[in-house]
């Protein structure tokens, strides 16, 4: 805290700096996919709480985004990069599935995400019930439900 003039700047810092981490990780898993549905699961699969780094990244995007929900400047600043991921994941469903149409693509999005995310956080806290194994699987049935494994 002593670098940061207060509780916001060292949670916007923290966000930013887990941003950057995860864009880049993603690219390169992006990269590295030798499919558009490998590509999906394995940007999916980063942002859940399967190692213990990602446990640790977990723990601060659930801090930030507490920290958001009094805080007008924060909300935007996770809406934007909350945007911006969506946009990544509806771009790799598409292309995982052309024939899907736009409110397929969109449910499958919100679905995937939040569904991802939200095991990330829970498994943060609770890793008895959300194991990797346990996250891994819930991915790949979420996967399977929406024609995309």
């Amino acid at each position: 805290m002593h670098r940061f003039p207060g509780r916001r700047a060292l949670l916007v810092h923290a966000r930013d700096l887990l941003h950057a981490r995860t864009r880049a990780r993603v690219e390169r898993l992006e990269a590295e996919a030798p499919t558009p549905r490998a590509a999906l699961r394995a940007v999916l699969a980063q942002g859940m709480a399967l190692t213990e780094d990602s446990s640790q990244e977990a723990l601060v995007w659930v801090g930030f985004l507490a920290a958001a929900v009094g805080d007008e400047e924060l909300a935007a600043l996770h809406r934007r990069n909350n945007r911006a991921w969506r946009d990544r994941v509806a771009r790799l469903v598409r292309e995982s599935a052309p024939g899907l149409d736009g409110p397929e693509v969109d449910t499958a999005v919100l679905a995937l995400t939040g569904a991802t995310e939200g095991a990330a956080q829970l498994a943060s806290v609770d890793p008895d019930s959300y194991s990797a194994a346990t996250q891994e699987a819930m991915l790949d049935a979420m996967l399977d439900a929406f024609g995309l494994a």
